[in-house]
């Protein structure tokens, strides 16, 4: 992406935020902003503005008058949005995380949330969000749309839940890569910004996390696109100078004694990343986080994934135990069983289990992963 377009979508929640906050309804200053960046695409290129925000506030601001008159000509009533060139003290304050909370709100849908807070906060047009989610166009903007008129009436004065906002954040960065938009990326700049706009210890820690995840990208497949489990990545590939701020940044939110789920999860995947190599990672400790992850947020999720490390600390029979009493439905049990019974020395129930496994993969790159160990097992590889 260009610079120009770097510094539009950093600058759009600031300039939604005034819009709103001056009294705009959601829907209509979001569609404004929108119109704006278009503006600024056009024009920026030959003569940018001394003070970008202010521009891209005026004009949305003239956007917002323009789309009040046309639809309310008879009643000629003024929208409450002035255009002042530059923006008042009230209006400096950083509204991300109001913004965030409004496009999390609880009455819309995940998928809803998503797509609202890539558009609203997030500056993306509604054809690269489309695009990845493998989606027309014209049903993105339909549930954009949707999502902007669940909100539109809500009051803009105070935070929602942040726990509500870092999971669709967490949400988003799940989705990776796909079409011309990176998501992973773009959560991580979203949680930056939210970052620097509350002061919970939380959100860090799922800034770290994130950038623990991250920076292991370019080990996760081979050129070909085949997915490379953790143990087996070339660790020299991980970026890490990633690692070192994501270490940086737990640590920080840590120091603060006030633990939750997010700084757990990222303290073991800071764990993992400071491993040499597969058989140095200390498993010990990462069952110790994850029995406090289980006590911070219990999950069939969280269960199976501490039953892995279980399975390493205690051997496989003791994982396995630990998965046998979770439900048969759970992404990834099979896969999880297949592993430990391998490591128990069961090479043909491990190959049903990840044949199993396959059957139930939820996208192809994890079907033909699982697809080849079983057949492994089966040809004695």
């Amino acid at each position: 992406m260009t610079d120009l377009g770097v510094d539009l979508r950093a600058l759009t929640p600031q300039v939604l935020g005034v819009l709103v906050r001056r009294g705009a309804d959601f829907a209509a200053a979001e569609d404004a902003v929108q119109e704006a960046l278009i503006e600024a695409l056009r024009h920026w290129p030959e003569r940018r503005p001394d003070n970008p925000r202010a521009w891209l506030i005026t004009v949305a601001g003239r956007k917002l008058v323009d789309a009040q008159r046309a639809s309310y000509a008879r009643e000629r009533r003024e929208l409450r949005v002035h255009l002042e060139p530059e923006p008042g003290p009230v209006e400096q304050a950083d509204d991300t995380l109001l913004l965030l909370s409004r496009c999390c709100h609880p009455a819309l849908t995940a998928a809803s949330a998503i797509a609202l807070t890539l558009r609203a906060v997030g500056g993306l047009t509604t054809a690269q969000i489309a695009e990845a989610f493998l989606v027309p166009e014209a049903t993105m903007a339909q549930r954009i749309s949707r999502a902007k008129r669940t909100v539109s009436g809500e009051p803009f004065d105070r935070p929602g839940e942040v726990g509500a906002v870092l999971r669709v954040l967490y949400l988003v960065f799940n989705e990776g890569f796909t079409g011309t938009v990176d998501l992973a990326e773009e959560a991580i700049r979203l949680t930056r910004q939210l970052a620097a706009a509350t002061d919970d210890p939380e959100v860090d820690g799922l800034l770290a996390l994130m950038l623990l995840h991250h920076a292991r990208r370019r080990a996760r497949r081979t050129p070909a696109g085949a997915l490379v489990p953790l143990a087996e990545q070339d660790r020299s590939r991980w970026d890490t100078a990633m690692v070192a701020e994501g270490v940086a940044v737990l640590q920080a939110a840590l120091a603060r004694d006030a633990l939750g789920e997010y700084q757990a999860q990222a303290a073991i995947a800071a764990l993992h990343d400071d491993a040499a190599s597969a058989e140095e990672t200390d498993w010990p400790q990462i069952l110790e986080w994850y029995d406090e992850l289980l006590r911070l947020a219990p999950s069939p999720v969280v269960a199976l994934n501490r039953a892995v490390a279980v399975g390493e600390v205690d051997g496989p029979l003791a994982g396995l135990r630990q998965v046998e009493g979770l439900p048969d439905d759970l992404p990834r049990r099979d896969a999880v069983a297949a592993w430990l019974h391998e490591r128990a020395g069961d090479r043909e129930e491990a190959a049903r289990r990840y044949a199993i496994a396959a059957r139930r993969a939820s996208n192809t790159a994890e079907r033909d992963h699982l697809t080849r160990q079983a057949s492994r097992l089966h040809t004695g590889g």
